[in-house]
């Protein structure tokens, strides 16, 4: 089985390192330099259009960072004469996947929805959950290569949007799990509690959340904002999740409050900063800092 990895930028790398490692016959495209050097370090082969990568591989994972890239490049795939599946790791969402599923499906290539959480550090250590969708026993035979990047799959069943349908409700979770933490939390340093202290009592007891167990300890707690996944991208994916809602004719409340204010966070300049900084925000609001940068 040839491979064929179409983005390797902040996840991407990470799927091209671990499929490398692993033994599999490798080719990425990606229209960053700086991927295109990182691979060629690696040992790994670089094809020089997503065409030509598709002439060459059985098999191409997409890693893109928002629809009309993945539909862009789709597109192009179609032109290719060696693949015959398509996944994509992306999160696109459920009405683009369709959309995109036609356009392949038409050609004769199987499609994959599959994508992935977990973020940057569980994609170094391939720990990710993957969320498939598509005919089974392509996704079956595709399992072995799953296993390589991730440690959870799950099946969701024929219809390729219906793995995007719980990506983008999993990170709507989030999303608004991570906002109600920051400001809760904020306020609690205001009425005088310790930042770690807060969080310790929560993540053993019914408040805690991927985001106070994992993404505010790490990022927030030391003030270090490792970029980790950016607050436009978050914006997208809870966009398209009360988009898709409201299509469905699911009421979404709570969710709109949460999609605005990471608005109102990328119009002050967080677009391109990790999620997790927009805990600013709400400091600045009440003139306090949620924790601190170690001593030297």
């Amino acid at each position: 089985m040839k491979i064929g990895l179409v983005g390797a930028g902040n996840i991407g790398r990470h799927f091209a390192a671990r499929l490398h490692a692993a033994g599999y016959d490798l080719t990425v495209f990606d229209i960053d330099a700086a991927a295109v050097e990182r691979a060629n370090r690696a040992g790994i082969a670089v094809a020089s259009s997503v065409v030509e990568l598709a002439d060459g591989c059985d098999v191409v994972l997409l890693s893109l960072p928002v629809p009309d890239v993945v539909m862009s490049v789709a597109a192009d795939m179609v032109e290719g004469t060696a693949v015959r599946v398509l996944v994509d790791l992306s999160t696109t969402g459920p009405s683009a996947t369709a959309r995109i599923a036609e356009v392949v499906e038409a050609r004769g290539i199987d499609f994959v929805g599959a994508p992935v959480s977990g973020g940057t550090v569980a994609a170094e250590h391939g720990t990710l959950t993957i969320m498939t969708a598509g005919k089974e026993d392509v996704v079956k035979a595709l399992e072995p290569l799953f296993r390589t990047i991730a440690k959870n799959i799950f099946y969701l069943g024929r219809s390729p949007s219906l793995g995007q349908t719980m990506k983008l409700l999993n990170n709507t979770v989030y999303a608004a799990n991570l906002v109600a933490s920051c400001e809760a939390l904020v306020y609690g340093v205001k009425a005088g509690l310790d930042a770690k202290t807060m969080l310790d009592i929560i993540n053993v007891s019914s408040g805690r959340s991927f985001a106070t167990q994992e993404r505010i300890p790490q990022c927030v707690l030391d003030r270090s904002f490792p970029l980790r996944f950016t607050t436009e991208l978050l914006h997208k994916d809870i966009r398209m999740c009360i988009d898709d809602a409201q299509r469905l004719g699911a009421q979404m409340r709570v969710s709109p409050v949460v999609r605005d204010f990471l608005a109102y966070a990328i119009a002050q300049g967080d677009g391109a900063e990790d999620n997790a900084a927009t805990i600013r925000h709400f400091e600045r609001w009440a003139g306090v800092t949620f924790g601190a940068a170690p001593a030297p």
